[in-house]
């Protein structure tokens, strides 16, 4: 199996029907494949081989949709960039994934000097629209003329993607994933999602993240229609749906909430709207209901996972979103395994906890990881035992219902962002005067979790928190930073083994509330 297969499909099926629409484009699956075979022959022209890896650094787009099955149509391994990484960050995802050739939107080739400079192994770069000068090359103008290439047809185990995703180590890391890997979920989310030919998917989730990523291979292997923006933005999340008749798209608390409290939101046509899913960060319960009472004839579906599970574990559908009846309650879980995987909670000694009982939460299945780039020792401590050690603790209810509790690993997830409390610590222990810092997620309405730094100066010293916080702005992205740092005189608390105790420390902010983080 592979994922071009699904435009092969696609145009002997539905050739004349919309296949990518945004603003001001809209192509038929026919027109779809084309470009994907021209874009594949520029890449191979470069110099792309079986292998190689392609990367992009660019907000949503009809571009980013072609570049993930362009890439793969000529045999080669996409790296999406995340664009809210500050350069040092981007230019490690390069240099560790060897990029060969990036394609850049025009926002970001500022930064393309220094990317250059930086990463040996990066040659070409392909500017996505507007007029190229110096040494980009022009995307448009190198699609027309390059002929289409036949699909190499790379599938199975070869590797599709690297995902770069935060590390307790404070560097990102690549997660190997294939084509078996995405289809496998691709295939539960086909059942799971309903999606189907009539479907047209909004791909507002960034597509540098796998949550977005993913999306897209359902959508083409069901022969739906992608629907683009570049950004979320109320007006212009409400109009592409309205415009573009979307039925279904993927949001997280931060957009649901700013979507209810946007002034103008009865004045757009969402009668199109079949499914609203969400995921990502956890979703308050209030603001659930609020969304729930405002738009009645939506269905609410959410997904529990990580970027190392491509990206889904387990699901909770709108048979469970409901706050009475005999299925009530389960609305506080994150659903029951899909179809093919095996989710277990485990001890310290990886055995099989009994319902009720809190370990840590594992899964097993096609849509695991192939490993971690470049990284062994890691991959084989995460991937134990035949089992994906996800890093985050829960427990199962007698009928397989998953609940989470705690975050293993003390990932803060802010606006559905992934922010890894061990990197921005690494970047505030840089800052001179500091003697210990913790950093924790804490209660946020805006964004689910904010994440809060707790500083202890060295003795004699004094720290400015908003100096610390321009410090850390210029090694972080923005929702990496700070949101609230908090100075204190006394010592961190301690365990035996002399680690500083988070768990204490996120008490008095998580204690009155209903979804606790210990």
């Amino acid at each position: 199996m592979r994922l071009t297969q699904g435009i092969h499909r696609a145009v002997q099926l539905y050739a004349g029907r919309p296949a990518l629409l945004a603003d001001g484009v809209a192509r038929t699956w026919a027109e779809f494949a084309d470009r994907v075979a021209r874009l594949a022959g520029v890449l191979q022209s470069l110099g792309v081989g079986p292998g190689d890896r392609v990367a992009m650094l660019a907000p949503n787009g009809p571009q980013f949709v072609e570049f993930y099955f362009a890439t793969l149509w000529a045999g080669a391994v996409m790296v999406p960039v995340n664009v809210r990484w500050a350069t040092p960050e981007k230019v490690h995802c390069l240099t560790d994934a060897g990029a060969r050739v990036l394609l850049v939107d025009p926002a970001y080739t500022a930064e393309v000097a220094a990317l250059r400079a930086q990463c040996p192994a990066l040659g070409a770069v392909i500017l996505t629209e507007g007029v190229p000068t110096g040494d980009f090359i022009d995307y448009e103008a190198a699609l027309a003329a390059q002929a289409p290439v036949p699909d190499a047809e790379r599938g199975g185990d070869d590797l599709a993607a690297l995902f770069y995703t935060g590390g307790t180590t404070g560097r990102a890391k690549g997660v190997m994933l294939s084509h078996g890997n995405f289809l496998a979920n691709s295939m539960t989310a086909l059942v799971n999602l309903g999606i189907r030919e009539h479907s047209v998917h909004l791909h507002v989730s960034p597509l540098f993240h796998v949550a977005g990523g993913s999306r897209v291979f359902t959508t083409t292997v069901a022969g739906g229609t992608h629907a683009t923006i570049p950004r979320f933005e109320p007006a212009l999340f409400l109009a592409a749906i309205q415009t573009f008749r979307v039925t279904v798209t993927v949001v997280v608390p931060t957009m649901l909430n700013a979507l209810l409290q946007y002034p103008e939101l009865d004045r757009y046509d969402l009668s199109s709207l079949e499914l609203l899913t969400y995921g990502a960060s956890p979703m308050p319960e209030t603001l659930l209901r609020q969304a729930m009472q405002r738009f009645p004839g939506i269905a609410f579906l959410q997904s529990y996972g990580m970027t190392e599970l491509s990206p889904v574990a387990t699901s909770l559908g709108p048979r469970y979103h409901v706050f009475e009846g005999p299925d009530a309650g389960r609305i506080r879980s994150a659903g029951q395994a899909v179809y093919n995987a095996d989710v277990a909670v485990m001890d310290a000694d990886d055995r099989p906890l009994p319902p009720g009982q809190v370990g840590e939460v594992c899964v097993r299945g096609p849509m695991v990881m192939q490993g971690y780039w470049r990284q062994p020792e890691l991959t084989a401590t995460t991937l134990r035992n035949g089992w994906m050690h996800t890093g985050d603790a829960g427990y199962l209810d007698p009928d397989g219902f998953l609940f989470l509790v705690d975050r293993v690993k003390d990932m803060i997830i802010s606006g559905g962002e992934n922010v890894y409390s061990a990197a921005v610590e690494n970047v505030i222990y840089q800052y001179p005067g500091v003697h210990e810092c913790a950093v924790i997620g804490i209660p946020s309405e805006a964004w689910g979790e904010a994440v809060h730094a707790i500083v202890v100066p060295r003795p004699g010293t004094t720290i400015d928190a908003d100096a610390l916080l321009a410090h850390c702005r210029t090694q972080l992205a923005g929702y990496e930073c700070p949101k609230s740092i908090e100075v204190r005189a006394e010592e961190l608390p301690k365990s035996g083994p002399d680690k500083i105790l988070k768990t204490d420390l996120r008490k008095p902010f998580w204690q009155h509330e209903t979804r606790s983080i210990n």
